[in-house]
């Protein structure tokens, strides 16, 4: 296989690491989010976490550098309407996991105390519940970059600018 082809598949499998570890971690936190056990929240927030540092963060590197690679390997300069729009959307969604990862790291531990709780009544913070709804909110902008971003590497479209 050649260098190119090594990379594109790299490139591909990241992504799908990369967006499918971010959808399959959101879909799981905002449901045991509503669920009102706070001992599967704690068990969440502490594996969505992993996931992210296990999954998301190689991924976060390996798109770039092979994307880039294969640009420069076939020509493109970034400045290229597709890859620079698709550069630039993956920039707004790495500004919104990048809140998210601390978020989600504040999460874990108060979900983490709560299920802990001497008292036994496992109630998380109201701040706990501020950060759900800012990781909430910084999810969907992110999901929407990267689903544009999948549509502008695969069509390559003429953008006309």
């Amino acid at each position: 296989m050649s260098l190119y082809l090594t990379l594109k598949w790299l490139h591909i499998v990241s992504s799908v690491l990369l967006v499918g570890t971010g959808l399959g971690s959101a879909f799981y936190m905002f449901f045991t989010n509503r669920s009102g056990n706070v001992q599967a929240q704690a068990v969440v927030t502490r594996l969505v976490v992993r996931a992210d540092w296990w999954f998301t963060a190689p991924t976060v590197l390996i798109q770039p550098a092979t994307g880039l690679a294969m640009a420069a390997m076939a020509g493109l300069p970034w400045s290229t309407p597709w890859l620079a729009v698709s550069i630039a959307l993956y920039l707004v969604a790495g500004a919104c996991w990048l809140p998210v990862v601390w978020l989600q790291l504040r999460m874990r531990d108060m979900a983490a105390q709560a299920a802990q709780s001497e008292q036994g009544d496992g109630v998380l913070p109201p701040l706990y519940w501020r950060y759900a709804r800012w990781w909430e909110a910084l999810g969907y902008p992110a999901f929407v970059a990267m689903a544009v971003v999948f549509y502008l590497m695969v069509n390559k479209p003429a953008l006309g600018f």
